[in-house]
């Protein structure tokens, strides 16, 4: 079962069964209830409407078809949907991004991790073979896969890739916007630590080379520690304001603010991942 179809099922039988929706109908809204992307919801959205379960408004807003709710029996609503497919990406690229931490490189074993998570081996070399594609660590023989400590001059570079591909994205998503998504962004209860203003300008850039580097696995790395350095309420707040900035000036066609304000939103990620560094190595920043 993927994600979508899960999320697509969890859905459908909701609807079937009369039972109240997990989250309102919107993109935003319903991949931070599932914890996914915008992409599989949007799949799952596609598939619902082709079998008639959720229409389309003329304002393109997503709805409920009324003829399809409480058409279930009784016994397919109590019914349970198998559990959402497991991520072994993300499970083992939280592993990865705490080795990173050590000061020394780690060796991480494909039989310890084999026996911690209950799986064949097979599925740990074949993650780990993708991480060593993508430059998140190597093979050794009769060692394990080696995690390198990361350091501030990874992070430095990373975000500077990172904000020249979002404004890029930003640019070329401008013709293909549609302000009701923005509105539905904008009412939605977002925060620092929601990416889903971020996915939405990614996706709908349209250039799949720029879809493809913050889907690979460095770019989810460092979003894992970013939320591992759990930055303060203060910074979580300033940054939450700055998401809706970005999207307000969107909605007013003012492009310049928008790519200002993401550029700062994105720099500010280099001093919140710097103290963790810092910690890491037991000393004080200097001021």
């Amino acid at each position: 079962m993927t994600i979508a179809s899960y999320i697509k099922d969890d859905i459908k039988q909701r609807i079937r069964a009369g039972s109240a929706l997990p989250a309102n109908l919107s993109l935003a809204d319903l991949s931070r209830h599932y914890e996914v992307s915008i992409t599989p919801v949007r799949d799952a959205i596609e598939l619902l409407v082709d079998e008639g379960y959720l229409t389309r408004t003329g304002s393109r807003r997503i709805e409920v078809n009324p003829k399809r709710i409480g058409i279930g029996t009784d016994e397919e609503a109590q019914v349970e949907l198998p559990r959402m497919p497991d991520d072994w990406d993300e499970i083992l690229l939280e592993e990865v991004m705490h080795a990173s931490l050590n000061l020394a490189a780690v060796y991480l074993r494909e039989g310890t991790l084999a026996q911690k998570y209950g799986v064949g081996r097979s599925i740990i070399r074949n993650v780990f073979s993708r991480f060593a594609g993508a430059g998140l660590l190597d093979h050794v023989p009769r060692r394990g896969w080696r995690v390198h400590p990361i350091q501030i001059e990874d992070v430095e570079a990373f975000l500077s890739v990172r904000e020249a591909m979002e404004l890029l994205a930003l640019d070329q998503a401008r013709p293909h916007v549609d302000k009701a998504e923005i509105a539905a962004l904008l009412e939605s209860e977002f925060h620092a630590l929601n990416n889903a203003p971020h996915r939405y300008f990614i996706e709908a850039s349209g250039n799949r080379y720029i879809d493809w580097f913050f889907r690979r696995f460095v770019s989810r790395f460092y979003t894992k520690l970013f939320y591992f350095a759990a930055p303060a309420a203060k910074v979580v707040d300033e940054m939450t304001k700055e998401h809706a900035k970005i999207l307000k000036a969107v909605l007013a066609d003012d492009w310049e603010t928008a790519r200002s304000v993401m550029s700062t939103h994105i720099r500010r990620q280099r001093s919140i991942l710097e103290k963790v560094l810092v910690a890491r190595a037991g000393v004080e920043k200097q001021p």
